[in-house]
């Protein structure tokens, strides 16, 4: 991997974080000030949050591949 894919690789992990601790942030708000008035959103939002989380987990993976080799 060249160093510029490198750098694409590492500011979209930096990317996908961001909006993984957006959605973790709007689950944390729900939980606090909305539930349990509010259930039929956690669904949604977990879902949200997990697949955030999964994606930034996967591009994680693959930058710290690239480091080593």
């Amino acid at each position: 991997m060249s160093e510029e894919e490198l750098k694409d690789l590492d500011k979209e992990v930096k990317k996908l974080k961001r909006i993984a601790t957006e959605k973790a942030s709007v689950l944390h708000d729900l939980i606090e000030d909305a539930l349990p008035a509010a259930f039929e959103k956690l669904p949604g939002i977990a879902q949200e949050t997990y697949d955030a989380c999964k994606l930034w987990a996967d591009a994680n993976a693959r930058l710290a591949a690239a480091q080593k080799g």
